[in-house]
């Protein structure tokens, strides 16, 4: 079962873009992680200074060795410097391994619905 993590982290507005821009290779470095299926941040256009996170993983282990691991602390080391103010992660199983849309492009609402 898939591991999907969804976040937001609050910077300074005046260093958000910078801060992505910086990143960059923290986030390739996540990407090459074994068991890393998807790992991207990018600005919240609605909120000044918000990144959006979005993470997959192969594994609940997956995803614990990249939080014990050199590359999440260098990481957040990188984001102390732009002047981090807040960081919530909410990690949820994923079940659905299938397009959430009908064949005529409509959104189908059960595929987040965690059915099994």
């Amino acid at each position: 079962m898939t591991i999907l993590v969804s976040g937001v982290i609050d910077l300074d507005p005046a260093k958000r873009d910078e801060a992505l821009v910086s990143a960059r290779p923290y986030v390739e470095g996540a990407l090459t992680q074994q068991g890393c299926l998807a790992y991207a941040w990018t600005a919240d256009l609605t909120i000044p200074g918000r990144v959006l996170v979005f993470e997959e993983w192969e594994s609940e282990a997956h995803l614990a060795a990249h939080l014990a691991g050199p590359q999440y602390r260098r990481m957040l080391g990188h984001l102390q410097a732009y002047g981090i103010t807040t960081a919530v992660t909410r990690p949820l199983e994923g079940t659905i391994r299938e397009p959430g849309e009908e064949p005529a492009g409509r959104p189908r609402a059960e595929c987040c619905s965690g059915r099994p």
